[in-house]
C-alpha cells in the first residue's frame, strides 16, 4: 500500500520549482542586462562630456579670435582716419605750396621769406609723408594679421566640424557595441540555463530517492545532518557517498559546457541560529558554514572536479530560509547549498 503511493507520489510532476527556476533565470538576466545598459550609458556619457568639453573649449578660443579681430578691426579704423587727416594736411600744404609759389613766380618782393617758407613746408610735407608711409605699413601689417585670423577661425570651424563626426561615428558604434553585446550575452545566458537545466535534471535522476535533498528555486539544498555529524566539519559516508554522485555528475556535464562558458559550481554553508559555545573547534556559526563548505569543496576536487569551477561560501546563521526557533526551522536552516552559476 505504502509502495503503491510513494509510486503516485514519484509519478506526480511538480511543475513549481521549474517555475521558480525559470523565473529566477529571467530576473538574473534582466538584472545583468540592466547593469550593461547603464555601464554603456556611463561610457557614453563620458564620452559626449569629453566631446562637449573640447566643443567649448573650441568656442572659447573662438570668442577670443573674434574679440581680437573686432580689436585689431577697430586699430586699423583709428590708422586709416590718421591717413586720412594726414593725406587732407598734405593737400593742404600742397596747396599753400603752390600759392606760394605762385607769389614767388609774380615777384613778391617776399621772395627770401617765400623760399624759406616753401622749405619748411617741403621739409613738413617729408614728414608727413614718412609718416603716412608708416601708417599705411601698419595698415598693410594689420591687414595680413587680419587674414591670419581668418586662417585660423576656418581651421578652427574645420576641427569642429571634424569633432562633431567623430562624435556621431563614436555615438554609431557604441550603440552597435551595445546591441551586440546584448545579443552575445542573451546567447550566453541561453546556454547557461541549458547547462543547468541539464545539471539539475541529473541531480534530479541521481538524488530522487533522497527526501532530505530539495531544489528550491535555482539551487539544491542539502540537509547538513545528510552530510554531517552535529558540530563537526568531515563528511560523514552518507555525505561522501551523495558527493560521489555529483562529482560524477558534474564532470559529466564539465564535457559538454563550451570552454567560454566561464561557469562555476558554489557550495555555500549555513547554520542554525544556535550559537557555538565558544570552546570547541570552531569559535562562531561562520567559522563552521565555512568549514563545511570548503569540506565540500575539497571532497568534490579529490572526486576529479576542476578546482577552478568550485567556489565556497558560508553565511552562518544570517541566510536562514525557516523563520523561528522550533527545532523544525533550525533542522531546515542547517543545510548545504549547490547553486550552477556564471563567474
Amino acid at each position: 500500500m505504502s509502495l503503491a503511493r510513494n509510486r503516485r507520489r514519484e509519478r506526480g510532476v511538480d511543475y513549481w520549482p521549474g517555475f521558480v527556476d525559470a523565473l529566477s533565470t529571467l530576473l538574473l538576466a534582466i538584472m545583468f542586462l540592466l547593469t550593461v545598459f547603464v555601464l554603456a550609458q556611463f561610457f557614453l556619457s563620458r564620452e559626449i562630456s569629453g566631446r562637449d568639453q573640447v566643443l567649448n573649449r573650441l568656442n572659447s578660443q573662438i570668442n577670443e579670435l573674434t574679440q581680437l579681430l573686432a580689436l585689431e578691426r577697430s586699430g586699423k579704423q583709428d590708422l586709416e582716419d590718421t591717413l586720412a587727416n594726414l593725406q587732407a594736411s598734405l593737400s593742404e600744404s600742397e596747396t599753400d605750396r603752390s600759392r606760394l609759389q605762385q607769389l614767388l613766380d609774380s615777384g613778391s618782393g617776399a621772395t627770401a621769406a617765400a623760399e624759406a617758407q616753401i622749405g619748411a613746408l617741403s621739409e613738413t610735407l617729408d614728414a608727413e609723408k614718412k609718416v603716412s608711409q608708416r601708417a599705411l605699413n601698419q595698415v598693410e601689417l594689420l591687414n595680413q594679421q587680419i587674414s591670419a585670423l581668418r586662417s585660423q577661425l576656418a581651421a578652427l570651424e574645420d576641427a569642429l566640424e571634424v569633432s562633431e563626426t567623430k562624435d556621431q561615428e563614436t555615438q554609431a558604434k557604441i550603440a552597435d557595441l551595445g546591441r551586440r553585446l546584448n545579443v552575445a550575452l542573451a546567447q550566453r545566458v541561453q546556454e547557461l540555463n541549458r547547462y543547468r537545466s541539464d545539471f539539475f535534471g541529473r541531480l534530479r535522476e541521481i538524488l530522487s530517492s533522497r527526501e532530505d535533498v530539495r531544489v528550491v528555486g535555482d539551487r539544491f539544498v542539502f540537509q547538513s545532518e545528510v552530510l554531517f555529524p552535529s558540530g563537526g566539519n568531515e563528511l560523514n559516508p552518507a555525505g561522501q557517498e551523495q558527493m560521489a554522485k555529483l562529482a560524477e555528475a558534474i564532470n559529466e556535464l564539465s564535457r559538454e559546457i563550451p570552454e567560454e562558458i566561464n561557469w562555476v559550481l558554489r557550495v555555500d554553508g549555513h547554520t542554525d541560529n544556535v550559537p557555538l559555545s565558544g570552546t570547541g573547534r570552531y569559535a562562531d556559526n561562520w567559522e563552521l558554514s565555512t568549514a563545511r563548505a570548503t569540506s565540500v569543496v575539497k571532497y568534490l576536487i579529490e572526486n576529479g572536479v576542476p578546482a577552478n569551477r568550485l567556489v565556497a561560501a558560508g553565511f552562518g546563521e544570517f541566510q536562514p530560509i525557516a523563520d523561528g526557533d522550533s527545532d523544525e526551522a533550525r533542522a531546515t536552516n542547517r543545510r548545504i547549498e549547490l547553486k550552477l552559476t556564471e563567474r
